[in-house]
Parts: C-alpha cells; sequence; structure tokens
C-alpha cells in the first residue's frame, strides 16, 4: 500500500498546507476588524489637519488640535469599565466593538457637515468623541481577538490585525487626501462613515471565544484584581519590562527618521513620502504578515529573539545610509529591511501582549500593555535629537542598535518564564 509522500514544512506544498490550517474564521475576522480599527486614527488626526490646512486655518489651531489624540493613550482610564459591564446584546467584546463602531459611523457623518473653518469649537468636539469611540473600539477588539485566537493562531492573528490596520491608515490617510480634491472633504468623510457602518458586520457575525471567561463582578474588582493579578505572578515585573524594552532601540530612531532623510541626507519631501511612507507601509504589511506566518513553525520565545536581533540589526542600514550620504538605491533598501523587521517584530510582540494577559480583564490589561509599550515613543524623541544636533545622525542609528541589546539580554534571561505565559492555561468560567 503507498502511503503519502511528508510534506516539508518549508516547501511550497507545506507553506500552503500551513495557511490553510491556519486561516479560519477567527483569524479572518481579526482581519476586519483590524481594518475597523485603524480607519478613525488618521480621521480625527493627520487628515483632519490636512483637511483644516487646505482651508488655511491657523497652524497654531491645527497644532492644538493634536491634543485630540489624547484618548488613545488613556484608554485604560476606562477599559476596566469595558470588562465588567456586558452590552445586552453579541457579548461582552463584540457588543461593546458594535457600539462604538456605530457612534464612529455618527461622529463621521456629524463631521462631514462641519466647517473646520466656521465651526472650529464644533469639530475640536467631535474630533475628540471620534478619538474616545476609536480608542474604545481599540480596547474592545484588542481584548475580543486575543480572547478567540487559540495558542497556534496567537502570532498570524497579530499579523492580520496589524496588517488591517495599516491597510485602514492607507484608506483615511492617502486615499481620503486624494478623493478630497475629486469629490470634496464633506463627501470624502461621509464615505469614510460608510465603510464604519458596513463594519458592523464582521461585528456581528464574528465568532464568540470557544471558553468565555467571567465577567468581573463588580468595578472594583475590575480595577483592582487585574493588578494584583499581574503582581502575583512569578518574575511579572521582568515581563513587564520587557514589554518597555522590546522596541525600545527602533523607538530612538524610528521617530526622526523623516527629518533624518530631509534634513540630514537630503531627500525632497516627495522622495520621503513615496518610500517612507509609501514603500516603506508595504514592507511593513509584508513583515507582520510573513512574521505571523513563520510563527505558525515558531514558538514564542524564538520569533521575539529572532525578530528582535532583525529589528537591531535593521537599524544599520540607516546607518550606512548616514555614512554614504544621499543615494536612492541605498534609501529605499534601509527603508525596506528596517520595516520589514518592524513588521515581524510587531507580529511577535502583540503575540507576547496576548499571552500576558487573563481573559477575565483582557481590555484593562492589554490597554495597559500598550501604555507600558507606549512609554519609548513618548520620552525617546527628544534624546534622540540632542544626539542628532550633536554628535551626528550616525551616532543616533549606532546608539539605536545598541539600545535594542538590553531588550534582547533580558528576553534570554526570561525564556522559560516566556515559555509557561505562552502555554499558560487561562482562568474559564460560564459568563453571567
Amino acid at each position: 500500500m503507498n502511503t503519502p509522500a511528508k510534506v516539508q514544512p518549508w516547501s511550497l506544498a507545506g507553506v500552503g498546507e500551513t495557511l490553510r490550517t491556519a486561516w479560519n474564521r477567527r483569524v479572518g475576522i481579526t482581519l476586519l476588524l483590524g481594518f475597523s480599527s485603524g480607519l478613525p486614527l488618521a480621521l480625527s488626526g493627520s487628515t483632519l489637519q490636512a483637511w483644516m490646512a487646505t482651508l488655511h486655518v491657523n497652524i497654531e489651531t491645527i497644532g492644538i488640535f493634536s491634543l485630540v489624540g489624547l484618548p488613545y493613550s488613556l484608554k485604560f482610564l476606562w477599559a476596566p469599565f469595558m470588562d465588567r459591564y456586558v452590552p445586552p446584546f453579541l457579548g461582552r467584546r463584540r457588543g461593546w466593538i458594535l457600539l462604538a463602531q456605530l457612534a464612529l459611523a455618527v461622529l463621521l457623518a456629524l463631521m462631514a457637515f462641519t466647517d473646520p473653518l466656521t465651526q472650529l469649537w464644533r469639530m475640536g468636539i467631535l474630533a475628540f468623541a471620534l478619538a474616545f469611540a476609536s480608542a474604545s473600539q481599540d480596547i474592545s477588539y484588542n481584548a475580543y481577538f486575543t480572547d478567540i485566537l487559540r495558542l497556534s493562531e496567537r502570532g498570524l492573528g497579530a499579523a492580520v490585525q496589524a496588517g488591517g490596520y495599516r491597510l485602514a491608515m492607507i484608506v483615511a490617510g492617502a486615499v481620503v487626501l486624494i478623493l478630497s480634491d475629486r469629490i470634496g472633504w464633506r463627501n470624502s468623510y461621509l464615505l469614510m462613515a460608510l465603510l464604519m457602518l458596513l463594519a458592523v458586520i464582521p461585528s456581528i457575525l464574528g465568532p464568540e471565544a470557544e471558553h468565555p471567561a467571567a465577567a468581573p463582578r463588580t468595578l472594583t474588582e475590575a480595577v483592582v484584581t487585574p493588578i494584583l493579578e499581574f503582581v502575583a505572578r512569578r518574575g511579572m515585573l521582568w515581563l513587564l519590562l520587557l514589554v518597555v524594552l522590546y522596541k525600545f532601540g527602533n523607538w530612538f530612531s524610528g521617530l526622526l527618521t523623516n527629518a533624518f532623510l530631509i534634513e540630514g541626507v537630503h531627500f525632497t519631501a516627495t522622495d520621503v513620502g513615496v518610500v517612507n511612507k509609501g514603500f516603506g507601509l508595504a514592507a511593513t504589511i509584508a513583515g507582520v504578515f510573513l512574521g505571523g506566518f513563520l510563527m505558525t513553525r515558531l514558538r514564542l520565545f524564538r520569533a521575539l529573539l529572532y525578530f528582535g536581533v532583525l529589528q537591531a540589526v535593521s537599524t544599520l542600514a540607516f546607518l550606512a545610509l548616514s555614512l554614504i550620504g544621499h543615494s536612492y538605491t541605498v534609501m529605499v533598501v534601509a527603508v525596506g529591511v528596517e520595516n520589514l523587521a518592524w513588521g515581524m517584530g510587531t507580529a511577535a510582540f502583540l503575540a507576547y501582549l496576548m499571552a500576558l494577559c487573563d481573559h477575565r480583564y483582557t481590555a484593562f490589561q492589554f490597554a495597559l500593555l500598550s501604555a507600558l509599550d507606549s512609554i519609548s515613543r513618548v520620552f525617546l524623541g527628544p534624546p534622540g535629537g540632542y544626539v542628532a544636533a550633536h554628535w551626528g545622525w550616525s551616532a543616533v542609528f549606532l546608539i539605536s542598535a545598541l539600545l535594542a541589546i538590553p531588550g534582547l539580554v533580558l528576553l534570554v534571561f526570561l525564556r522559560q518564564r516566556i515559555d509557561e505565559v505562552e502555554l499558560r492555561q487561562p482562568p474559564v468560567a460560564a459568563v453571567t
């Protein structure tokens, strides 16, 4: 009797078999809701600022409008509320996602009929409300995909979530800007409101968690217990420190990439827009999908280590560009390598955050972990600018690569704990 030939895991047939096994309703819904999660961000931020600029709104006023994005940084403050209370439809996660999406669709429609020049206060209030509803959708969505994805699906799920999010940023950014010249800002925002309304479909059709955890019984429990649950775990402070340090090096130089390309090596704004924003975003999306696929074959620790090393090394491509000077070819290679590595690291990092969460308190804990990650983004910009001004751009990228080392050393030190966290069985109880 003939036995079927064994499929080699890294062959073309093996890749196809892995994707067929990994891609399912849970992963697919993660992609669609990732798009919904990413759509409002630019519409309350950079795209809205572009709209105001076309109307010649005072630049200081436009700068003040950046404050409407504050809810994204503070979303952990009301995340416990969304852990504690369960809407009367679609369960604890999808119910809140649906409510947020409906609110976003209404707010985008109201913004479409608001003139930023003559109704500035109204637009500011609507933009802040949009950011609040969007941050609330993020809270629920991050908790939802953490709850529904199985262990073997976390890497690919994190990848398609990040890919969907970034595709939405292209639509809400570049596509809306192009459309505004053709159909006007009002119609462009109304179109985005329609897209957000259509996003309720995957929310309604999405699956529930196979073993849903019970909601906290009180709001106090939803706030205090998740923190105590973190503190009670062995080595948890080191695991939380890894959240801060894993992308530390990349944030140090990544926040200044546009300034380096324009001021440091003298590329035009068009060059930077096409290569760093366009090609770079495509490379990031390719990276998260490649990282997600590789994680179907790798344990979490190895993925974090391999992709983390790649992130650190990729920074040296910009070091090479700073030494070579104005070279379009080197710029394309540097942007492509750095963004590809960043995307792969993002897939592993999101899977790590999922593994750290207790499913009873996913909304609060994931939001809290995201806030820890944002610490690097907030505080590393000024030191990077100081180094660039006093020591030069080459020093920025060299230091950036060196700053990745502490996180990698800590990662190796925590190998056993990361394996335990990855395989930890979450507490399960029936939803009450």
